[in-house]
């Protein structure tokens, strides 16, 4: 065979191997078992901590409240945080907090998730989460929770610490995209959660992100507005709207991004929003182009 006809061979396989891989790479998927509830801050829908408690077993089962994001020099059972989850008619639950890892790597401290079946970050900076809890015996028991059909979720920094790239994650400040901590814990692969997207103007934001990291799907969510995610699929539930931000999956109109109501649902695998109150119809038509 001609010498010039192998290398272009070659090279050709060398190159659908790796767009093969990139692909590989570059799914977003869900937990395999277990839900999340990922809200984008606000949480004056004592609605969405309902429909928590009812993922998590029933309104008495044992919940944990994780309020580590608000940086408060100490937290205890008094914290009044802790009101808006027993207004919901949450009646078991344990607060759970601390900035060393060192201590959130011990049995003992992780032990209450154990014995939880839910779990609920609170809002603040999403990076003293990762710094307390990232790759401790925390990490490892949410995992846990998950596996064993239980529920993690999450408001404003506790939405977005539970996507695996972190935005808004600068010490500095939040108006950061891309700062000095960029992992979340993981529970959705290859996703950044922003929050408070029109309450705060933050619809352009994610676009940096995406921008920069094609790869990833962006979901910003407004206040009071959740997305119960299980397995590969999610449900906006709550009062307002979800943005959606896929680098290769713009609008035809050129938007670099499109919203879900509530009701809709959101496939992670195939990167398809449905709008099930009309037979479930594609929301928008999108073509397959990049920015």
């Amino acid at each position: 065979m001609n010498l010039k006809i192998i290398i272009m061979n070659t090279m050709t396989a060398f190159v659908w191997t790796c767009l093969f891989s990139v692909t590989t790479m570059a799914q977003t998927s869900g937990p395999e078992s277990g839900s999340l509830v990922i809200v984008g801050g606000g949480m004056q829908d004592l609605g969405i901590l309902v429909r928590f408690g009812e993922l998590a077993g029933g309104l008495d089962a044992p919940i944990v409240v994780i309020p580590t994001a608000g940086g408060a020099d100490n937290y205890d059972q008094s914290w009044q945080g802790l009101q808006q989850f027993r207004d919901a008619g949450l009646t078991n639950i344990t607060l759970l907090h601390t900035y060393d890892p060192a201590v959130a790597d011990t049995d003992a401290f992780a032990g209450a998730i154990q014995q939880a079946q839910g779990v609920w970050f609170t809002g603040g900076r999403q990076w003293q989460l990762a710094d307390a809890y990232m790759n401790t015996k925390v990490h490892e028991a949410l995992w846990d929770l998950l596996n064993r059909d239980g529920v993690i979720g999450g408001s404003s920094a506790g939405a977005t610490i539970l996507g695996s790239y972190l935005a808004r994650g600068d010490t500095s400040g939040n108006t950061i995209m891309m700062g000095d901590h960029e992992e979340g814990l993981g529970f959705i692969e290859n996703v950044a959660i922003d929050q408070h997207l029109l309450r705060r103007n933050r619809h352009f934001d994610l676009i940096e992100i995406i921008e920069e990291k094609p790869e990833l799907l962006g979901i910003g969510l407004d206040e009071n507005t959740a997305i119960i995610v299980q397995n590969n699929k999610f449900e906006v539930i709550g009062q307002s709207y979800v943005a959606i931000f896929d680098h290769n999956r713009m609008l035809d109109s050129g938007g670099k991004f499109y919203f879900l109501r509530i009701g809709d649902q959101y496939d992670l695998l195939s990167r398809q929003a449905l709008r099930t109150q009309t037979a479930e119809q594609p929301i928008e038509r999108v073509v397959e182009k990049t920015w």
